[in-house]
């Protein structure tokens, strides 16, 4: 079966998938997400929402996640030796000598990622990810690439891994020329009739079929229905280049389901009264003036008097059109607040109470609850984007020989960024709360003598994701700094003493000859005790 068929039968799956990202977008980013049939070129005018609150909370949420999942300061992971696979001949200097060459390696890839697009492409991918709940990436040699849900499809087995996936692109004819097999030249017509494309237009459909088999990915892309002999590929499972990514998972299904989607109602009904909201106030704002048919005054009259003029009539003939509806404004404008409230709520946009008296702790609690919510919402990113992208970047670096080859029995890397970070976070709250427990219940000394220093340094660091080496001072250090302290302290005594004495009458010989004249011993002559 060719990928065209194959991608054909599939998009029956997705077409439900599909619909909900569409309806989703509409609230949020109308230019996110297109239906299967609008992924033609050209200028489209998309409807306008009548509401910024999903657009806002879209962005919010896929920047938060984005510095989450690929912090722009620290490193998303940490490769870390076995120790059971290291052995006990190996002391800790023979340690720190590989944290300093693996931390060498870590930031040559994050070097990588910076002076790339990647950042870029995975927060397009998360917008695509909170919207419609899908996304897929290929990690090419050029880069990443983003396919939204409308062209790619995807078949997964009972436990979520995927079996299968189709692409579908427009790519100029031009490009592909010297790819395609001699005998596709004359079948455009035939292929056009089966619904490759217009064999008019400059542009052509290409599909990428990606099947699993065994432990391996193999993929290859066809044209009018032949495959490209220079477009046949494999990858391991491991580190596959193809990330079909979810947002939350329903069991049994391929797809995703977004954020958008689990809070459709609150953005529908907030749409509808934002507009009854804003059509309303117009109306409202409108001003008419109505004139008694039995009035002396003329309407042209009226209408041709300029501000502060004078005019003949009676003030109980002319009156003004009025809405009337205030209370239902207001009614309307009060459900609006607690929608705006709730959808924030969601989409983790903080609002901080205006007050006077809001303080920078009650700020950093706000922040962190809004951060604990996280947790949840990433753990799936946390294992079907970071860990397959830090894997297929270690490997193409080695294979290119940017970083030393790196032996799997006995480094591994481990994500420190994601889920784990907010671990992390959490580990500093509680170490805090508990040495002011100390202090407050048994005294500030009582820290002293109960807590090691050294290991609350030692925590704190790791919590944070600071790395320790050769910027905590070790207990050898520690140790020799105090001796050297007591050794030069001792000098400076043995100095001072020897000052004293030097400057005392006993040791200058023309004040002992000055003492005996005046009677006084000697040195020689002290008198028996």
């Amino acid at each position: 079966m060719s990928a065209k068929l194959r991608y054909d039968y599939l998009t029956r799956q997705r077409s439900q998938f599909l619909q909900e990202a569409v309806d989703a977008t509409k609230l949020t980013l109308p230019y996110l997400i297109r239906g299967h049939e609008e992924d033609s070129g050209g200028m489209k005018n998309l409807l306008t929402p009548w509401q910024s609150v999903g657009a806002k909370g879209v962005v919010t949420l896929a920047s938060k996640l984005m510095l989450a999942l690929l912090p722009p300061q620290t490193s998303f992971f940490k490769l870390q030796v076995d120790d059971s696979q290291l052995g006990e001949d190996f002391g800790p200097d023979v340690k720190s000598e590989l944290d300093l060459s693996f931390a060498k390696i870590e930031r040559t890839i994050l070097e990588a990622i910076a002076a790339s697009d990647d950042r870029v492409v995975v927060h397009q991918a998360l917008q695509h990810l909170v919207v419609g709940g899908n996304a897929l990436i290929f990690m090419g040699k050029a880069g990443l690439k983003l396919f939204p849900l409308n062209r790619y499809v995807v078949e997964r087995d009972g436990n979520g891994n995927v079996v299968e996936i189709v692409t579908r692109e427009k790519i100029n004819k031009k490009l592909i020329a010297n790819l395609m097999p001699p005998d596709i030249g004359g079948k455009e017509t035939s292929a056009n009739e089966e619904g490759y494309g217009n064999s008019e237009k400059e542009e052509c459909d290409i599909y990428t079929h990606v099947r699993r088999e065994n432990n391996r990915y193999i993929w290859h892309q066809e044209v009018y229905g032949k495959i490209l002999p220079k477009s046949i590929s494999k990858a391991p499972v491991d580190i596959t280049p193809w990330l079909p990514l979810r947002f939350n998972t329903v069991d049994g299904e391929p797809y995703g389901r977004g954020r958008v989607g689990q809070f459709i109602g609150d953005l529908k009904s907030l749409e509808a009264l934002s507009q009854a909201i804003v059509e309303g106030s117009a109306a409202a704002a409108k001003v008419v003036f109505t004139v008694s048919p039995s009035s002396t005054t003329k309407p042209a009259t009226l209408a041709k008097a300029g501000n502060g003029a004078i005019v003949q009539g009676r003030p109980d003939d002319i009156g003004v059109v009025q809405v009337g509806k205030t209370a239902d404004f207001g009614t309307a404008y009060e459900m609006m607040q607690l929608l705006e409230r709730r959808i924030g709520e969601a989409f983790l946009i903080m609002n901080i109470r205006q007050s006077e008296r809001t303080t920078a702790e009650e700020v950093r609690m706000t922040q962190m609850e809004l951060e604990q919510q996280l947790g949840g919402l990433f753990s799936l990113l946390t294992v079907e984007f970071l860990v397959p992208y830090l894997n297929r970047k270690l490997d193409v670096f080695q294979k290119t020989g940017d970083i030393p080859k790196i032996p799997k029995d006995l480094v591994r890397p481990t994500i420190v960024a994601g889920i784990n970070s907010l671990g992390r976070g959490q580990d500093v709250q509680a170490l805090g709360g508990f040495l002011q427990t100390i202090a407050q219940t048994m005294g500030p000394d009582a820290i002293a003598q109960y807590i090691n220093p050294e290991e609350v340094v030692k925590r704190l660091a790791a919590a944070q994701g600071i790395d320790v080496l050769n910027l905590v001072k070790s207990v050898q250090e520690r140790q020799s700094e105090q001796q050297q302290a007591m050794e030069a302290q001792q000098e400076m005594e043995m100095t001072k003493q020897m000052g004293q004495i030097a400057s005392s009458p006993m040791m200058d010989p023309q004040k002992a000859a000055q003492a005996a004249e005046m009677g006084q011993p000697g040195p020689e002559e002290q008198p028996p005790e």
